[in-house]
């Protein structure tokens, strides 16, 4: 996928607009039941774990001002027992497993952002990073249909429009390669310009499930439907 979601491009209604006067006194934004369902992680997490446990769905934040980073935005929620910053990356994903105590005492999120920005709010899927650099194969590339499979969970009656997901997209920091040991032979696959490598899965591969070993360890692993 990409980090905005196509894959899920009908899932929302037009983007929620998020404003509010920069660093100046916050006010509400929306209550967090709102962007729980919205972004869809009430249906994701409502799944059994063993249909999710292989994929990485969170919210991600886009400002239409360039000027505004997604490091600037702070969103606060305010409930019962206090206050509670999200955790916003510098990409401007937010990632959050629901509150049940916040769903149901209807707690509001608070914001910082100037009344001149509006910052686009969607669901984002990418497969989990595993741990270290020498990963199983067939586990790891399980994700695409995992993926498929969730997202049309997710989508219900929308889930004709969503397109398949294909491939999964090694991001890098860095020049890097994988080296999948299968039986056949190594096979090797070197970053492009971009320190990316893209994945097709193999289904000799995925039954074979050999070990892949990773030169570093990507920072994303962004599901794609190409």
């Amino acid at each position: 996928m990409k980090r905005l979601l196509p894959l899920l491009p009908l899932l929302l209604p037009a983007c929620l607009a998020l404003q509010a006067p920069a660093f100046a006194e916050e006010r509400e934004w929306l209550p967090y039941k709102k962007l729980v369902e919205t972004s869809r992680l009430d249906k994701f997490f409502a799944l059994p774990p063993a249909e999710r446990d292989k994929l990485d769905m969170h919210v991600h934040l886009a400002p239409t001002n360039p000027d505004v980073k997604a490091r600037d935005l702070v969103l606060t929620v305010v409930h019962a027992g206090g206050r509670t910053v999200l955790p916003v990356d510098a990409d401007g994903n937010l990632r959050l497993t629901p509150n049940p105590q916040w769903l149901a005492e209807d707690a509001k999120i608070m914001t910082n952002q100037p009344k001149s920005s509006k910052v686009g709010v969607e669901p984002a899927m990418n497969a989990v990073v595993p741990a270290g650099t020498q990963w199983a194969y067939g586990t790891f590339m399980s994700s695409i249909s995992q993926s498929n499979a969730a997202i049309g969970k997710i989508a219900g009656a929308l889930s004709m429009f969503a397109p398949t997901i294909r491939s999964v997209i090694l991001k890098f920091d860095q020049p890097a390669q994988v080296t999948i040991q299968s039986k056949a032979g190594a096979k090797q696959y070197a970053t492009d310009a971009q320190h990316q490598i893209r994945l097709k899965p193999d289904a000799a591969l995925v039954k074979e499930n050999p070990t892949m070993v990773l030169s570093a360890r990507p920072r994303e692993a962004e599901l794609d439907s190409e």
